[in-house]
């Protein structure tokens, strides 16, 4: 609601973190990232099709950032057992981190909508107060891929069926519990200061899903210290 955090912004210091890795075992925090500047992007769980291709598209980017001196982080709202099992099969390079309570969401203040109820005579105030019927109007094509500009929730349908990705339990339970988290980007330098932010869809839900793209991810990497 309106009193959640805003996101941090360049200049403001990041919080420490400790959580489960998703592609090894044990724990990564904020310390053991500390001394060098990375690349930390908070997405939605697994049944977010959108954000799992935002996570191959860090990998992809992660050999350029690492050349620069740049670490990258990808935190995903999935319980842990069940990231571990996917990205067993599917491995990446980046840093995989496992938020189910989406507190380090939270902690970065990455917004999340949440529904007035029907009747409310309360403003919507996006991205933290929306109604239903401003999300349902929403039309979202942010990859291309879908035949036509569709509500979010039937493009997450659409391409999951394409991925051949078929939600199980904690997937669900993720979905039911954060549908409305929302996505963010932060470089952190080596000193632990937030040097660039990006949050998606600020402008309204019709540009849910449109994340940085490598070279807007590259150019931020670039602009440390300048």
């Amino acid at each position: 609601m309106a009193d959640q955090k805003r996101p941090l912004q360049p200049g403001e210091t990041a919080p420490a973190f400790a959580l489960a890795r998703a592609n090894f075992e044990g724990m990564v925090s904020f310390a053991d990232l500390s001394g060098r500047p990375f690349v930390i992007g908070f997405f939605r769980g697994l049944h977010c099709p959108f954000c799992r291709r935002q996570v191959a598209q860090l990998a992809g980017v992660q050999p350029v950032l690492r050349a620069a001196g740049v670490e990258t982080v990808a935190v995903i709202n999935t319980p842990v057992e069940r990231a571990r099992l996917y990205f067993r099969h599917r491995p990446t390079p980046v840093t995989l981190l496992c938020d189910p309570d989406c507190r380090t969401h939270r902690a970065y203040g990455v917004p999340h909508a949440a529904f007035l109820p029907d009747g409310s005579t309360e403003q919507p105030e996006w991205p933290y107060r929306t109604t239903m019927a401003q999300f349902q109007a929403a039309r979202i094509n942010p990859t291309g891929e879908l035949p036509e500009p569709l509500q979010p929730m039937e493009g997450n349908t659409i391409l999951n069926a394409k991925d051949g990705f078929e939600l199980e339990d904690a997937d669900n339970e993720m979905l039911a519990n954060h549908a409305t988290q929302l996505v963010g980007h932060f470089l952190v330098d080596a000193n632990g200061t937030i040097g660039w932010t990006q949050i998606e869809a600020l402008d309204g839900p019709n540009s849910l899903s449109i994340f940085p793209t490598a070279a807007e991810i590259i150019a931020a990497a670039g602009n440390l210290g300048h």
